[in-house]
């Protein structure tokens, strides 16, 4: 059954009154992700940011829960949380899961805005991690703790906060191998990293892109020349990445070229694109902050939606060897490096992937150029498994009461290495995969904020399939 009227409202106030001036405190800290920021224990942030989410869960601990902050030798902390049942069948057990670490500062906030200063404007709180996803912690206990205070009944749950998702969640499989006998066999996942295509309604995640992460060097001199000297003569390193690059992705179109990193997309998920761009239309782009007078790639909303979710895409986020325009002469450089960043559909082997891209780019340099790329990250995507009834049942009624609308579904085009990572250790397991990552949000870049009503709501929804499992 649904929390009552009274517990509704005394959530709203639990936002009000201390999850939200939490989440306040917990913006101002600059805790990037591992890889963003390789000196993360000697800064001192990410000890800061544990300590300060950690602090407010033990202050809101339902009875006979313990809360560890578990560290393995360097890698970076898990905040472990175990709540015993109130009910359900003997030796359930529901992961919530969140992720504390950030993504880097990012260049275009707005004026009076920034990654560490958080400010409220009517109903959105900006600032760095707010969304993603420093509010999982707070949502998933406070959904328990109206449970309880409505003395409905719910399954054991443990809650798993990681500091490492932004860098790949390459610290996680240790952790999940350690706690293994203390996790359990579960029966549900709940999963409060992902996005909602509207703030009108709950909406669930039915798939993920993997992700594939690389730098790419192109040399031809050991030191730069003048321009006037050699153009024409030693072909410049950019060109020569022109070319390589075009091995990989059609530059007109966009299409990946390498069949590895292609799957065919399932025809379920094509009905569930084509129910979201219904729902949404044109928002399937427009919800980007895009220069005026600039078109998507298509004018077909489905494929959109399907490109964003289950094509393979490839982004260029960093690259070194540019001098700034201010300090650029009349040289021809040496070496040109880049950053890609190339997202690949469910289904698609990530290794494979990666040395697919690798053979691809080093294979046959133009005019014998050096060329190099060096893998990093390779996560895979996952597709969901088959919703139970009871699930899609409790999703939809959550949805009506809380947000007055249908629940939807729709793949999202980003990476939770982590829901692969349960979906092969728990194949059994029902997945709840949601989040407050909407229109404007802006995840990873400026001016990303936390829709609070939509996180209040959300913590509702997420109340009541926990007491819905509980009669399963």
């Amino acid at each position: 059954m649904p929390v009552a009227d009274s517990t509704t409202k005394w959530v709203h106030e639990q936002f009000e009154s201390s999850i939200v001036p939490t989440l306040v405190e917990y913006i101002k800290i600059p805790n990037k992700s591992a890889m963003f920021d390789p000196d993360w224990a000697k800064n001192g942030h990410m000890a800061k940011a544990v300590e300060l989410l950690a602090g407010w869960a033990k202050a809101h601990l339902p009875e006979g829960a313990t809360l560890e902050v578990v560290t393995l030798g360097e890698r970076t902390p898990v905040i472990f949380i175990d709540i015993p049942g109130t009910g359900g069948r003997a030796g359930d057990t529901v992961m919530l899961y969140g992720h504390l670490d950030k993504q880097p500062e990012m260049t275009g906030w707005r004026e009076g805005l920034g990654p560490w200063t958080p400010v409220i404007e009517g109903d959105k709180l900006y600032g760095r991690g707010g969304a993603d996803d420093g509010y999982a912690i707070f949502a998933s206990l406070t959904a328990i703790n109206a449970l309880r205070k409505d003395k409905q009944p719910h399954a054991r749950c443990v809650i798993l906060i990681e500091a490492c998702e932004e860098s790949g969640s390459y610290d996680l499989p240790a952790y999940i191998e350690h706690l293994a006998p203390r996790i359990g066999d579960l029966s549900l996942v709940v999963c409060l990293d992902s996005g909602c295509a509207n703030y009108d309604q709950l909406w669930s995640t039915t798939s993920l892109r993997g992700l594939v992460i690389g730098n790419l060097t192109v040399s031809l001199l050991d030191e730069g020349v003048h321009s006037g000297d050699g153009t024409g003569v030693i072909a410049a390193s950019e060109r020569v990445i022109r070319q390589l690059l075009d091995r990989i992705d059609d530059s007109h179109t966009g299409v990946i070229k390498l069949p590895e990193l292609v799957t065919k997309i399932p025809a379920q998920r094509v009905l569930q694109a084509e129910r979201t761009a219904a729902v949404i239309g044109d928002e399937t782009w427009n919800k980007f902050p895009v220069v005026k007078g600039v078109k998507p790639v298509s004018d077909n909303n489905v494929e959109l939606i399907l490109n964003r979710t289950w094509r393979p895409g490839l982004a260029i986020t960093g690259a070194d060897g540019w001098p700034p325009i201010g300090n650029a002469g009349n040289v021809l450089r040496p070496v040109t490096s880049l950053k890609l960043s190339i997202r690949i559909p469910p289904r698609v082997d990530p290794k494979a992937a990666q040395a697919a891209v690798k053979a691809a780019l080093e294979k046959d340099p133009p005019y014998g150029a050096k060329v190099t790329f060096v893998p990093g990250t390779a996560s895979a995507g996952w597709d969901a498994p088959e919703l139970a009834p009871w699930l899609e049942q409790a999703l939809d009624t959550a949805s009506q009461r809380h947000f007055g609308k249908p629940s939807m579904y729709m793949g999202e085009g980003g990476t939770i290495p982590f829901m692969y990572m349960l979906g092969e250790k728990f194949p059994k397991a029902q997945f709840c995969i949601t989040g407050v990552l909407g229109p404007g949000s802006n995840a990873h870049g400026p001016n990303e904020f936390l829709h609070i009503p939509t996180a209040r709501r959300l913590t509702l929804c997420v109340a009541d399939v926990l007491a819905t499992h509980a009669q399963q």
